[in-house]
């Protein structure tokens, strides 16, 4: 089954820290660009991150510039993104997506996992 899982979801107080994952199963993640996107309860859609393919050229959205990190192990067809200094406003529920390229047509998605800043 072709399908992208996330990962690395929880509750975490403001300041704190959490990696998410996006495993691909079924196929291999190499030729594909991911995206992490976020959606918070009555919020529209962001982007959060992109990671393209080789070689592995990363953007993020102003409001996480600083604090994320996208990176990709293509040994473990995983990408990962590093959370720190989180905030309230970024509980959100995250998912990624793979694209050709960063911002093109999504071939596949996950299922999401939820990120919740919280004392």
């Amino acid at each position: 089954q072709l399908q992208l899982v996330e990962s690395g979801g929880g509750l975490v107080q403001p300041g704190g820290s959490l990696r998410l994952s996006c495993a691909a199963s079924g196929f291999t993640l190499d030729y594909y660009a991911i995206e992490w996107f976020r959606q918070a309860p009555g919020k529209e859609r962001e982007v959060v991150s992109c990671i393209s393919s080789s070689p592995g050229v990363t953007n993020y959205a102003d409001s996480v510039k600083g604090r994320f990190t996208i990176s990709r192990d293509n040994a473990k067809n995983t990408v990962y993104l590093q959370m720190n200094s989180l905030k309230p406003e970024d509980t959100a529920f995250y998912y990624c997506a793979a694209a050709y390229v960063c911002g093109g047509g999504y071939y596949y998605w996950g299922q999401g996992t939820q990120v919740t800043v919280s004392s």
